[in-house]
């Protein structure tokens, strides 16, 4: 078996030049960003606005038992709140004085019903 390939007599090699310039690319690298943040963002959008939503629905839960009198009630999330991280439930009063009502933890969720269970069947 000999090296000697008749097809590549005459050839001779030369630097090899990109296949796409730079603009090219950088702009392709700009697409593909904006297009991975176009997926991307409006799912981390809804998680976010769902679980502001559902942590004010169980703070007005809680501060209704907890605190029946106020007027409003508020739902921060904190990083080194008195629950450490997740969400905090505060009833502000007449003067407006936060009053820390309950940690809810990262998910937030309304407690359940305390109580004797209510049959529900037919039976």
């Amino acid at each position: 078996m000999s090296d000697d390939h008749p097809e590549l007599a005459g050839y001779e090699p030369f630097e090899e030049k990109p296949l796409r310039g730079q603009r090219f690319s950088l702009l392709l690298r700009v697409v593909v960003v904006l297009a991975v943040l176009g997926l991307i963002l409006p799912g981390v959008f809804t998680t976010v606005s769902v679980g502001t939503r559902n942590a004010q629905l169980a703070c007005d839960y809680r501060g209704a038992l907890a605190v029946p009198g106020a007027p409003s009630y508020e739902a921060t999330f904190e990083l080194f709140g008195p629950g450490v991280i997740g969400w905090e439930c505060y009833a502000l009063d007449q003067l407006g004085k936060r009053i820390h009502v309950d940690s809810m933890g990262f998910i937030p969720v309304a407690p359940g019903v305390s109580g004797p269970r209510v049959p529900t069947s037919n039976s």
